[in-house]
């Protein structure tokens, strides 16, 4: 079954041409989307890849309408071939379905891995140049220097306020307030010494 998907920019633009192009080629259902490109959600193309089962043709009229962008496209391809789904676009004259055009879903195949894999080397490249300049991920510590330690650990063993006070006036959760408490026990254990030395 054939099943075209076609989508304009604005409303100011128009389907027409978009459909009656897809109703020449054979699609027995069209969806279709009214928005940019490059907005993520867009309703008629999730409903098209809810529609469209293993052996179906999702059809466009030109590859800039189904994709927002070179990877998103490259994303929606590989989904298509994972899922058996032939896929044509009328103006650049590429048909998936045919032997030849088999060899396009490889292709797109390919550059995702590429893609994926230079990813994978510009953030391990970025963390790595972050930690030569002694910068580490995560988010700031908020008990990060020795005075916001010591009041942590002077309002804890005050015991006149509650965990969830001492928690609130500090601006931290309950796991970080315990994690510096047991943190200064360990270290003030380590720094005693054993209980039976002179």
């Amino acid at each position: 079954m054939n099943v075209g998907y076609a989508r304009i920019s604005t409303d100011d633009q128009t389907l027409n041409l978009q459909r009656d192009a897809l109703t020449a080629a054979g699609c027995d259902r069209i969806f279709n989307d009214t928005m940019s490109g490059a907005k993520a959600s867009r309703p008629g193309l999730t409903e098209v890849l809810d529609f469209v089962r293993p052996g179906d043709t999702l059809v466009v009229w030109r590859l800039d309408r189904l994709g927002r962008s070179l990877a998103n496209l490259i994303e929606l391809m590989t989904l298509l071939n994972e899922r058996e789904i032939g896929f044509k676009s009328l103006t650049e004259q590429i048909d998936t379905t045919t032997p030849g055009g088999k060899l396009i879903f490889h292709i797109f195949g390919a550059l995702g891995e590429f893609e994926r894999e230079l990813i994978r080397e510009r953030t391990n490249a970025g963390l790595a140049a972050a930690r030569a300049r002694g910068r580490v991920g995560g988010r700031p510590k908020k008990l990060n220097t020795p005075k916001k330690i010591a009041m942590a650990q002077a309002l804890y063993d005050a015991k006149t306020h509650s965990i969830t006070d001492i928690c609130q006036a500090l601006g931290v959760s309950r796991a970080t307030l315990y994690r510096v408490i047991n943190s200064n026990k360990s270290k003030q254990e380590s720094t005693a010494g054993p209980s039976w030395q002179l």
